[in-house]
């Protein structure tokens, strides 16, 4: 191989994006040179250093409530060993709360992350783990600011008819929470009745 490659050759060589390349080059962390014609070309030797320093995954995991924390666990579980098979820099965001809460910690520390070209790619198990609705609005951010998205379980998508029950439990659960307050025995008896509907919709 050359020691200059294309900008295809370069994403290909160290697994980003060309996004990410100029990127990189508006920070000042590569410096390609140009061909007579205006195209980039990049030294390879720089590239792996810069791949080595800067390339970052998150990968993030997410449940609704303290019942569910072995569920939290087990996609840590999987997000590390995913991250780790392919070689990558990562760390894992955990965050505790309903889909339909935007101000939860973690997710906020990510949007900060992505909006400051800070991640190279972001990877979870589900879609629906990162939020409920409004995924698509952080997956444009991703697209935006050079981060690549990875959702493992893509193939095991939950039907549209279970998508629907999942999405009007969330919302009821959460409504009936701000009325009688979460612990109360009147929104627990709500919430329980509402899982036995939605498990006969099943």
């Amino acid at each position: 191989m050359s020691n200059w490659v294309s900008a295809s050759q370069a994403a290909e060589l160290i697994g980003v994006s060309t996004r990410t390349l100029l990127r990189w080059e508006e920070q000042g962390k590569l410096k390609p040179m140009r061909t007579s014609g205006g195209h980039r070309r990049y030294d390879v030797s720089e590239l792996l250093g810069t791949k080595n320093d800067s390339s970052l995954t998150i990968g993030y995991a997410r449940c609704s409530s303290h019942d569910q924390k072995e569920d939290l666990k087990r996609q840590v579980l999987v997000l590390e060993s995913y991250c780790a098979s392919k070689g990558w820099n990562f760390e894992i965001i955990q965050d505790l709360g309903s889909g339909m809460n935007y101000r939860k910690k973690g997710l906020i520390r990510l949007i900060k992350l992505i909006t400051t070209y800070q991640v190279e790619r972001l990877v979870l198990s589900h879609k629906d783990r990162l939020l409920r609705f409004g995924s698509d609005l952080i997956f444009y951010l991703c697209e935006q600011f050079g981060t690549e998205v990875i959702i493992i379980n893509r193939s095991k998508d939950s039907t549209f008819e279970e998508d629907l029950a999942k999405d009007v439990l969330e919302i009821i659960t959460v409504f009936s929470a701000r009325l009688y307050g979460s612990r109360s025995h009147k929104n627990k008896q709500i919430v329980q009745q509402l899982r036995e509907v939605a498990q006969n919709l099943e």
